[in-house]
């Protein structure tokens, strides 16, 4: 008798793979009776990731979002799975432990029925608590391994992950290839190794379209024992994302699976508001290089969702560099050729980092001290010289424990630092906050919500919270909305306060004040030109004195206010990026000296 393989569709990755926002949870509710129509799905992916950030910076409760959006698959019996960051939760930093277990207990009375767990680090210890709250709430346990390819990403290595989660109680494994540099073979091993030693454990393969492996490997699991594959539909699949069903559907049939129809009227209705919802206002944050796969990304493995802001900081580090490398009299780079050095360099870094999995937000650290490296370089300066403190902490061991060995000589830049490396769990590092949470909610006179939904809400996302109850965020989505609109259309000079910008010109800088130090963007987002978030009054200027290690900016995103921190003691000598400006990852920002 054919083995059945059988389809989760990811509404929510697909959107947020390929753009800032997701559908509204009114348009939600209109697609998924048409899901459900096609008839191919066992499983959606409902929410999860930012998913519920999105919906606070829409100003809209995500609560609600969550349980009308999981009630009609509930009510036909298709499973609904969410993806949760183990240590960090739904989040992009660590969250306390009774933070993290009542969001399982709210989760799973939401409607939500799987919980993916993944550790960017595949550390078990960040995982045994996601395993444990979520069998506590009611949940499904899926733990997720994040998938890589290097010399220490062995079958044995995961293997061992795997015999660990397996004694906390975990149900099911996912092969979460978020870059979807898994080579086929090795997935149909290890996915068979999981399944000989552990028959009684469902495995579910998810994978990025990236760099082209996915298809195959969709086939050589399946192969291997595989009960789930993760798809998606067209207008978003392929590109960055995911295989669209209709071709992993017809390659499995012939292969001898059992697999279920699709109603094509149904996919065709779902293209159709899918694409409405584009049209609408969803395409105006969708990164077009996204609906692009590059072979590029097989080398240096990185999230192919990471390519669209790393060309836009690319092009601008571009000046700086071609003019340090006029004033050495060598010859000057093109834009594709910095892309391919990058490329080189993360290939260079990455071991020497201890092959972290490039996963959110490990990708991000390892490209960032890449590109510092190749800034460097180029300028005739030794690599390592700009480390970020959220890179040092990975490398110190405060987010896990690093898969690889640390190169020499970034262990004796942690002792010339006077650090020290951090070998305790990392749950431990962050106490309780529960207590203070709900004593603000009664403080505010605030609703706890349903099953304590809206204290979790709180807990988790407390900054964009408390925008959503104060109307700043639906304001703000507004605006951002309105001058989308207009520069896709006929634009317009947009008034608002802003820090007056001098005409910019990185190299001069650079020439007149050799010393100098640039500010660099640390997220992408909306730039907000303030020592402090929440007053006005404390806008920067040129000359204003600044402290090193203090902010000096923020940086609105799609997860919350992200500090830009000074990289000397010193004063603004020049201002690149206005008040309300759309900024992208390192790029610079200000120069202080």
């Amino acid at each position: 008798m054919a083995k059945e393989i059988k389809f989760s569709l990811l509404y929510r990755d697909m959107w947020q793979s390929s753009g800032k926002y997701v559908p509204k949870v009114a348009q939600l509710k209109q697609i998924a009776p048409v899901i459900i129509e096609m008839g191919c799905f066992d499983r959606v992916e409902t929410n999860g990731g930012a998913f519920e950030q999105v919906n606070l910076l829409f100003g809209e409760n995500p609560n609600k979002a969550v349980r009308e959006w999981t009630a009609p698959f509930n009510k036909v019996g298709i499973q609904t799975h969410m993806l949760e960051r183990g240590l960090n939760a739904l989040r992009m930093n660590p969250v306390p432990e009774d933070v993290r277990e009542l969001m399982y207990k709210v989760k799973a009375k939401q409607g939500t029925n799987i919980a993916r767990s993944f550790c960017g680090l595949n550390d078990h210890r960040n995982l045994k608590g996601s395993v444990i709250g979520a069998k506590k709430g009611g949940m499904i346990s899926q733990v997720a391994l994040s998938i890589t390819y290097s010399p220490v990403h062995t079958v044995e290595y995961y293997m061992g992950v795997v015999d660990k989660v397996v004694e906390y109680g975990c149900d099911e494994i996912c092969l979460k290839d978020m870059a979807g540099i898994g080579r086929p073979a090795f997935l149909g091993r290890l996915t068979k190794a999981i399944k000989d030693k552990y028959p009684h454990i469902i495995v579910q393969y998810h994978g990025h379209s990236g760099p082209g492996f996915s298809v195959a490997s969709m086939l050589e699991v399946a192969r291997a024992g595989a009960e789930y594959i993760d798809v998606a539909m067209e207008p978003l699949s392929w590109g960055k994302i995911h295989p669209d069903v209709i071709t992993i559907q017809a390659m499995l049939k012939d292969a001898g699976f059992k697999v279920k129809d699709i109603n094509m009227d149904a996919y065709m209705e779902a293209r159709r508001l899918t694409q409405t919802f584009i049209d609408d206002y969803l395409g105006y944050f969708i990164e077009p290089t996204n609906y692009h796969c590059s072979s590029l990304l097989v080398g240096c493995g990185l999230p192919g969702g990471m390519m669209g802001s790393m060309m836009a900081d690319l092009k601008g580090f571009q000046g700086a560099i071609n003019m340090s490398l006029r004033n050495q009299g060598k010859k000057e780079v093109s834009l594709n050729e910095l892309a391919v050095m990058l490329f080189q360099e993360v290939e260079y870094v990455w071991p020497r980092l201890g092959y972290p999995p490039l996963v959110t937000p490990f990708s991000q650290y390892v490209k960032n001290t890449a590109l510092m490296n190749l800034m460097h370089t180029l300028k005739g300066e030794p690599r390592w010289k700009t480390i970020d403190k959220d890179t040092m902490n990975m490398i110190l061991g405060k987010t896990g424990t690093l898969p690889g060995t640390l190169a020499p000589e970034i262990v004796e830049i942690v002792k010339e630092k006077g650090l020290e490396f951090y070998t305790g769990n990392p749950q431990d590092a962050f106490p309780n906050e529960l207590p203070r949470f709900i004593e603000e909610m009664k403080k505010e006179g605030w609703d706890r919500g349903k099953d304590d939904e809206e204290l979790f809400e709180f807990a988790m996302h407390e900054r964009q919270y408390r925008d959503y109850k104060s109307g700043i965020a639906k304001e703000r989505f507004e605006k951002e909305l309105e001058a989308a609109k207009e520069k896709a259309g006929a634009p317009k000079v947009i008034t608002r306060p802003v820090v007056e910008v001098p005409a910019f010109d990185a190299a001069k800088v650079m020439e007149l004040h050799p010393t100098a130090m640039p500010v660099q963007a640390v997220a992408k987002g909306k730039l907000i030109w303030q020592y402090n978030v929440s007053d006005d009054s404390t806008a920067l200027a040129i000359g204003t004195p600044v402290k090193e290690g203090t902010p000096i900016c923020y940086i609105q995103t799609y997860y919350g206010v992200e500090p830009v921190l000074a990289p000397k003691s010193g004063k603004v000598i020049q201002i690149e990026a206005a008040h309300n400006a759309d900024v992208v990852v390192n790029q610079v920002l200000a120069f202080v000296e």
